[in-house]
């Protein structure tokens, strides 16, 4: 499996983009802001990739902003679960009301083609399979994806020694420690864990190390 990305340069969010080989087709996760437009290109220029769709982990705008500019250029679909799809129009309904007023003349449209996504639903993509897991906490439709039970892209639900806040508009702690708890510590050790910012890591030492999930341990 191929996995690159690079780091958007607001609030530094991941887009990952993943494919089974070089000069295959790919799928790109979380396009932020400003438009990444170039630095996507720089990695789909270097591994001769074809983008076929577009995967939100969830409706904030920092993982959202740049999806209909690549969506609708490349003429790909978006996957998105559906309790997020309604702020890729209104995205300042999701976030803090200072971040929400700096939006308020701002306009945002969906990409031509949206696809909604429920929990446990697989996708079969460039000879990979992502099965959607829902996730709430962070957000209502928060999703992460194990993919061909190698990786898991976690969005923010799970970084290297955190997990995403849970008091924006949609947040809920209660949610996110049961996402933790039955979601998370079920899934296998051996799984690379691709997380909406910071570093990679993996879920056998976020078991061992996050404060997130040793309070759980025992209790799932």
């Amino acid at each position: 499996m191929l996995v690159d990305s690079f780091a958007a340069k607001m609030y530094a969010t991941n887009c990952w983009v993943l494919a089974s080989q070089p000069g295959s087709e790919c799928v790109i996760v979380d396009p932020g802001m400003p438009n990444v437009s170039l630095e996507l290109d720089e990695i789909l220029t270097r591994h001769k990739l074809k983008p076929v769709a577009v995967i939100a982990t969830h409706g904030h705008l920092d993982h959202t902003f740049s999806i209909q500019p690549i969506a609708d250029g490349y003429k790909i679909p978006t996957y998105i679960h559906s309790q997020d799809r309604p702020y890729l129009t209104r995205p300042q309904d999701q976030v803090s009301p200072e971040f929400a007023q700096t939006l308020q003349d701002m306009s945002f449209s969906e990409p031509h083609e949206v696809r909604e996504l429920r929990n446990g639903e697989t996708l079969n993509l460039v000879g990979l399979t992502f099965k959607a897991i829902h996730s709430p906490g962070h957000t209502g439709g928060s999703l992460m994806f194990q993919v061909n039970d190698e990786v898991l892209i976690s969005g923010d639900v799970l970084f290297a020694g955190a997990i995403g806040r849970t008091d924006l508009p949609t947040g809920s702690a209660a949610e996110m420690e049961e996402t933790l708890r039955k979601k998370v510590l079920p899934l296998g050790d051996h799984l690379r864990v691709l997380p909406g910012h910071g570093p990679e890591t993996v879920l056998a030492h976020e078991k061992k190390t996050n404060p997130y999930l040793t309070s759980l341990i025992g209790r799932h």
